[in-house]
């Protein structure tokens, strides 16, 4: 086992003494101090914290020669991969076609929708999917429909599908676009996007119900981006009538009941 090198170097990579490290623990200096240098085995519980404070499975701490890895290794491990936010590699889509071999739009089902973050890539599962066509959406690009669910996104409702856009370089997203995000551990989310990739590599996403507070997502989260285009709704939206509106109905409804009397006197 590695564990003491490789916590010696994983923190002397953070630039943090021994005493920082081990207060941030909840543990005595002496303590830690013995684990990185093999004086004593640490249990479950602190090979646990070490790993949850790292950011890095136990698996690689006690596996893994940290000293034998390049500089960009280690880095790799402690900060994770870094995002592919400009599309550079080709991201790995799989699409359906049809008869004609034209590209469809696969519709992800709700009962789908939970194994989607595993077979996105899949044509297995993909080729099971109902698949349909808007005519007036361009040939060049790829679609894709998302099932929606709960009430942070109105206008569009629990039960609607939006119909978005697959996004290849995330660096073109610009502040405020609606999109499907797919990520690994929450799976497809609906929320409007803040870049923050230049500063922070990473995505805002807002609901339009202000109840949701916004949260970040770091890119290499992140499996694809689907730019809204529209959405079909179950539901009709709400229409708020503005004053002239109001007025213009009452009017015209003053009008049928003067015509009624009109029609009932003769």
């Amino acid at each position: 086992m590695f564990i003491g090198q490789n916590l010696k170097t994983v923190r002397k990579r953070l630039s943090q003494s021994q005493e920082e490290t081990a207060r941030a623990l909840g543990l005595t200096r002496s303590s830690y101090s013995g684990y990185e240098n093999g004086v004593a085995q640490p249990n479950v519980e602190n090979l646990i914290a070490f790993s949850e404070y790292f950011k890095i499975s136990i698996d690689d701490l006690l596996k893994k020669d940290f000293s034998k890895l390049k500089d960009a290794e280690v880095t790799e491990l402690i900060e994770g991969p870094k995002a592919d936010t400009t599309g550079k590699h080709l991201r790995v889509l799989t699409s359906m076609v049809d008869a004609n071999d034209d590209e469809v739009i696969e519709m992800i089902p709700q009962k789908a929708s939970a194994g989607y973050a595993n077979g996105y890539a899949d044509p297995d599962y993909l080729k099971v999917l109902p698949t349909f066509h808007l005519p007036f959406l361009s040939k060049n690009k790829k679609y894709r429909s998302f099932p929606i669910q709960g009430d942070s996104m109105p206008p569009v409702v629990n039960g609607s599908q939006v119909v978005a856009e697959f996004v290849q370089n995330w660096m073109t997203i610009r502040d405020a676009t609606p999109c499907i995000v797919v990520t690994k551990d929450d799976g497809i989310v609906f929320k409007v996007l803040n870049n923050r990739l230049s500063a922070h590599e990473s995505f805002q996403l807002c609901s339009t119900n202000t109840f949701y507070e916004p949260y970040e997502v770091k890119a290499n989260e992140i499996l694809e981006i689907w730019k809204f285009v529209n959405y079909i709704s179950p539901e009709l939206p709400a229409v708020k009538m503005d004053d002239s509106g109001l007025t213009q109905s009452v009017q015209a409804l003053q009008k049928e009941v003067h015509s009624l009397r009109e029609m009932l006197k003769n």
